[in-house]
């Protein structure tokens, strides 16, 4: 299962650590990425959805 949004599709993005030393070793940043049942189609359904599209209202919730 992928760490990537169902919505936007935003997913992990990659880089380095750099110590003070200058020793480099990579590293990733994962999105905040939240089970909710939401309504799509009127239908309720589990999606993986990143927290900043369920701020932006572009999720229904299935209360």
């Amino acid at each position: 299962m992928s760490r990537q949004c169902e919505i936007c599709g935003k997913k992990p993005q990659f880089g380095h650590n750099v110590s003070h030393a200058h020793n480099i070793t990579n590293r990733r940043w994962n999105p905040n990425i939240q089970n909710v049942r939401a309504l799509v189609a009127g239908v309720p359904k589990r999606l993986r959805v990143c927290a900043s599209c369920i701020q932006a209202g572009r999720v229904v919730k299935n209360v």
